[in-house]
């Protein structure tokens, strides 16, 4: 026999009305009635039933995050945070939320095809997480997308990605711009002036803003950038091992290398290595972001540390209410240089 709201209000002696915001978790409730009710639930085995909660509430327990590669550490670590936040009040029986991660490959076809599937849900709410394509066309896309999205009621967060503009997304925005200048200027106060830059892909908001600070840096100081010390590739250990082969090959008396990110700057230091150069004696090295394994590199990666648990922490709570958005709805996050055993003064070859 199915087991109605209205045996759950009987058992705990309560009225319908007070189950369904102890479940919804969107009322505030005295917690010794609270916990008379989810006891009730517990002992009846009441299962909340989602689609029609959902659309008694416009919105569902559904909560989703887009990322470009969940294997890349760096989404991992957003996407575990973001979901860790989103448990709502209702604990065992009521008002939590269902965390969708959503693996977009960085095809900006399938991020609209989430986005509308996620609108078909009546999705509470979504984080994007991750650097954005910088197309006219889909950034227009997307946006009429979010918009479409607050209409219905769910609230939307952007983690570690620029604003969209005419819409009410909350953007939790990483400073790449001003990481990337501090980085280079760690190298370029070494004595370094010889420097090659493995980039990320030349369509990616992350990859324009890193090298836009590298190249601030590099003028402040006045050394002269030549495109042929910069290379672009994929956000991967295999880009890093191929650009900085290639970048040697065009100037083998480069000191020093700068990755789009620490899984870039390992295939940066395979790469010296088979070409006979120590770290940081002959070659220094310097990734981004301050993933797990950094500090466990041999020698330990110089490195910005953006924080990336924090800030999705921050992105899923917005999310779901329980924090306030920042001023203007935007919050620029830095990062933090982290100096370690990967970088060096140059020495003559």
């Amino acid at each position: 026999m199915t087991v109605t709201l209205a045996d759950v209000a009987a058992r705990a002696q309560v009225s319908p009305a007070t189950v369904s915001r102890v479940l919804n978790g969107n009322y505030p409730v005295a917690a010794a009635t609270r916990e008379r009710v989810l006891k009730a639930v517990d002992e009846l085995d009441y299962v909340l039933n989602g689609p029609a909660s959902a659309l008694a509430a416009s919105t569902s327990d559904l909560v989703g995050v887009l990322v470009n590669d969940i294997a890349d550490p760096f989404f991992g670590i957003m996407a575990s945070a973001v979901q860790s936040e989103i448990m709502g009040p209702g604990g065992r029986a009521g008002g939590e939320r269902l965390a969708v991660v959503c693996n977009t490959g960085g095809d900006p076809e399938r991020e609209l095809t989430y986005l509308t599937l996620l609108q078909r849900q009546r999705a509470a709410a979504v984080v994007l997480t991750g650097g954005a394509i910088e197309n006219a066309d889909h950034v227009a896309a997307v946006a009429g997308k979010l918009r479409r999205l607050a209409e219905a009621g769910t609230r939307v967060v952007l983690c570690g990605r620029p604003p969209v503009p005419d819409t009410d997304a909350v953007a939790l925005t990483f400073d790449n711009r001003g990481g990337g200048r501090e980085l280079t200027e760690h190298l370029l106060t070494l004595g370094h002036r010889r420097i090659g830059y493995v980039a990320g892909p030349e369509e990616r908001t992350t990859t324009r803003d890193r090298l836009e600070g590298h190249r601030e840096a590099l003028a402040a100081a006045g050394v002269p950038e030549s495109e042929g010390l910069v290379a672009h590739g994929s956000y991967d250990r295999t880009s890093g091992y191929t650009a900085t082969t290639e970048l040697l090959r065009k100037d083998p008396e480069l000191t020093a290398v700068v990755a789009a990110n620490d899984t870039v700057a390992l295939g940066a230091c395979a790469a010296l290595r088979e070409a006979g150069l120590r770290i940081p004696e002959d070659v220094s090295v310097a990734g981004f972001d301050d993933l797990p394994f950094s500090v466990d590199a041999v020698p330990a990666l110089t490195t910005v540390r953006l924080p990336l648990a924090e800030a999705a922490a921050r992105a899923g709570r917005i999310a779901m209410g329980r924090e306030a958005a920042p001023a203007g709805r935007v919050d620029v996050v830095r990062g933090e240089l982290m100096v370690r055993g990967s970088t060096g003064a140059p020495r003559g070859r």
